[in-house]
């Protein structure tokens, strides 16, 4: 018999998945679970395995297609294994972790995979590994790489955590280095030299009067930011460093291109060496495309911008409209006091199924 039921009530579905640790690279015995439910209980869904990933979906002949991804993998442990269950119904919580981040959203798709085999829309379900770590090993990159076929849709529905409210697009974000170069010389002669974390006053001061921009898009307004997340410099305690190294996080909004962005920080930041050291492009809300406003109006209630980055760029990036819709509060996501509340997890099933026809 199967460790998942998946015709379950999703919350106890996202207790047995919690229970199942998957900390990021040790995804198989997860993988394995799921794999195995969705070949015994649903079978109308064609399952494949790649990796630590299981995908699945229908073959109906619908005109569209929706893509409903979640992670399987979470943080390291910290003392919150296994899932505490605490209250009744709706007013329970489910603590543990990766309630929120994200098995009450994997619990909800794989209810839905196994008890909708109808739906109005054609579906592909992408339940993959590794997204809590380096970019390079996420599993819907190999996905892309290996299983292209099955990243085509006319909307993804990612299950991040977003308080049941529906979280359009996402920020890009890039990081950059500003390096200002002085001389060295002995602390009792600092005359002699030219000291480099000094000359990091005016970059400050350019991010101290900084006012990020506030767009509208699709009706939704996101927030850019710029900051200093860090200072490098100095040799010893009694020498004047000759090179500093200043690091700032841009947050751009999905109006922005990467190259924009970047053009962006040159023009802040004119007259000084900068490199960009890491870069994520954002992801366009399109809400206007037929599929999402279908979610928007089965959702009901005001969708929000996304601030922060998430994979919906990824299939933004393979010309579909994305868009975060998941169970729990993301605040809590990778704290030790995971958790989330049942009527959260039961309310995006609902609002899903409904979204599907069923």
């Amino acid at each position: 018999m199967s460790i998942l039921d998946l015709g379950a009530d999703p919350v106890d579905l996202t207790a047995a998945l919690v229970d199942i640790e998957s900390v990021s690279g040790d995804e198989a015995a997860i993988a394995d679970a799921v794999q195995e439910a969705l070949e015994s209980q649903a079978g109308h869904l064609e399952v494949v395995r790649n990796g630590n990933a299981v995908l699945a979906r229908t073959d109906l002949g619908r005109p569209g297609r929706v893509i409903f991804a979640g992670h399987l993998d979470t943080v390291p442990v910290n003392a919150n294994l296994p899932v505490r269950r605490e209250g009744t119904g709706d007013a329970e919580r489910l603590h543990g972790l990766g309630t929120v981040d994200m098995k009450g959203g994997d619990a909800v798709f794989l209810h839905l995979a196994a008890t909708v085999p109808a739906p109005k829309h054609d579906v592909t379900f992408v339940f993959y590994d590794c997204e809590e770590v380096e970019a390079v090993r996420n599993g819907l990159g190999r996905i892309e790489r290996e299983l292209p076929g099955w990243l085509r849709a006319d909307l993804a529905i990612v299950g991040e955590p977003s308080n049941a409210v529906i979280e359009a697009g996402c920020q890009g974000t890039m990081r950059a280095e500003i390096r200002v170069t002085g001389a060295r010389a002995h602390t009792a002669r600092a005359w002699r030299g030219v000291n480099a974390i000094h000359l990091l006053s005016e970059p400050l001061r350019l991010l101290s009067d900084y006012r990020p921009r506030t767009p509208k898009i699709d009706g939704l307004t996101y927030r850019e930011g710029l900051q200093a997340v860090k200072i490098s410099g100095g040799v010893a305690g009694n020498v004047v460093p000759d090179e500093a190294v200043l690091t700032v996080n841009h947050r751009f909004a999905p109006d922005r291109s990467p190259e924009q962005a970047e053009k962006h920080l040159r023009e802040v930041f004119d007259g000084f060496e900068l490199s960009i050291v890491d870069l994520s492009p954002g992801a366009l809300p399109g809400l206007g495309a037929p599929a999402a406003a279908e979610l928007v109006a089965a959702a009901g209630g005001q969708p929000m911008a996304k601030l922060g980055w998430t994979d919906v760029a990824r299939f933004a990036a393979l010309g579909m409209p994305a868009v975060n819709y998941g169970p729990g509060d993301p605040a809590l996501a990778h704290s030790q006091g995971e958790n989330v509340a049942a009527a959260e997890i039961r309310q995006v099933k609902t609002v899903l199924r409904s979204f599907l026809g069923a």
